[in-house]
């Protein structure tokens, strides 16, 4: 087990397998088949992302160093969340974009029933020790345990 400390921007004590991608996670890409063809699991469907291509991120520790691609990042995050087809974290190695920051943010503050905890800056050293599989806990004040 090693213990991570990033900073706390949408709050939550949670439990689940990692999902692991070294590279950026273009939102829109990734959610779309979620989001406009009913996939409860939320499929990943950005080809030009070998990690997570194919793979479910709902309820899973999405653990990425940013998000990428269009100004709809946002959007679509609040809408994973809203439609109760979002990652149970998102954990970023590098300070989160603030495109991502107000998906989360917002989702946080008007969705009632939902909740996504997201931790930044947890460091070059969590991507490089973090696989997929693995149980990441969120602590309280952004403390990340994976075992």
């Amino acid at each position: 087990m090693k213990s991570f400390h990033g900073r706390v921007v949408t709050p939550g004590l949670i439990s689940a397998p990692a999902l692991v991608s070294r590279g950026g996670v273009n939102t829109l890409a990734s959610f779309q088949k979620a989001l406009q063809f009913g996939d409860k699991m939320a499929t990943c469907g950005d080809q030009n992302n070998t990690d997570l291509y194919g793979k479910e991120m709902a309820g899973k520790a999405l653990c990425l160093p940013q998000t990428i691609g269009s100004t709809t990042g946002g959007l679509v995050l609040y809408c994973a969340c809203a439609m109760k087809r979002q990652p149970a974290c998102m954990l970023f190695s590098e300070p989160i974009d603030s495109l991502a920051g107000a998906g989360a943010i917002l989702a946080d503050v008007w969705l009632d029933e939902v909740k996504m905890p997201v931790i930044d800056s947890l460091g070059k050293d969590f991507l490089d020790f973090v696989k997929d599989g693995m149980l990441i806990e969120i602590k309280e004040d952004g403390v990340v345990e994976v075992k």
